[in-house]
């Protein structure tokens, strides 16, 4: 499909009320409903579960109780957030195959050379919050954020864009985070017996290994994410 094919198919206007979307409508209200049931029955008096995170902070390899629920405690949701990511980026390039955008050389060399003079400064604050997310508030969400505005600042600088196909080391950093998850998920099955179980003497390590891969993934994300499809410059046209 050509780019004004696809701007024909973006400009139709059409409203009306077919089958797939009144089961679709009919889901989503009933899902939307059984959410509020939950949250207005829930009962006063349930036991909290703060108490129970914080005892066995310990043995999760980590100080900081966020980082010990989010890797540890509920090690799925996250896998599970990063798979999400990684499917973002499938399902932008898969509806997007050129970038609605041109992206254009700045006249002036300050702003490139101004990003490639902070990129190895970022890199090591985003390194820092990740490992100062194991004792305090920081981790690899907060890392990647840091990597991503990096990132958004060299395509914004024309100093970087991914060619048409997207290179191999590309596709490589941003499935890192899952591939992290999965490596370390099968490899703690044999280990100890059950998913994303650490032992608490290597809980701190394994910790450190999928957050910093998730970190690079997460900042790769969100800068390709940025771009929203294959990025063309200004001298393309």
């Amino acid at each position: 499909m050509q780019t004004s094919d696809i701007d024909r198919a973006l400009q139709t206007d059409d409203t009306r009320l077919t089958r797939p979307r009144l089961f679709v409508l009919a889901l989503t209200t009933a899902l939307i409903a059984a959410l509020a049931t939950a949250a207005l029955t829930f009962p006063d008096n349930v036991g909290r579960l703060a108490p129970l995170a914080l005892d066995s902070l310990p043995r999760s390899g980590v100080l900081n109780p966020v980082t010990a629920v989010l890797l540890n405690y509920r090690g799925y949701d996250t896998l599970l957030e990063v798979a999400v990511l990684l499917l973002a980026i499938v399902g932008v390039w898969a509806i997007a195959p050129t970038a609605r955008v041109w992206f254009k050389t700045p006249d002036t060399p300050v702003l490139a050379t101004f990003v490639r003079l902070l990129l190895p400064l970022m890199i090591v604050v985003a390194g820092y919050m990740l490992w100062l997310g194991a004792d305090e508030p920081g981790g690899a969400f907060q890392g990647g954020a840091v990597l991503g505005g990096v990132g958004v600042l060299w395509v914004a600088a024309a100093v970087w864009l991914p060619r048409r196909g997207h290179p191999f080391w590309l596709r490589l950093l941003l499935g890192a985070g899952v591939a992290a998850f999965v490596i370390a998920a099968v490899g703690l099955l044999f280990l100890t017996g059950g998913l994303l179980q650490y032992p608490p003497e290597q809980a701190k390590t394994v910790i450190l290994v999928i957050e910093g891969a998730a970190m690079f993934s997460i900042g790769a994300t969100l800068a390709v994410l940025f771009i929203g499809g294959y990025p063309r410059r200004e001298e393309e046209k």
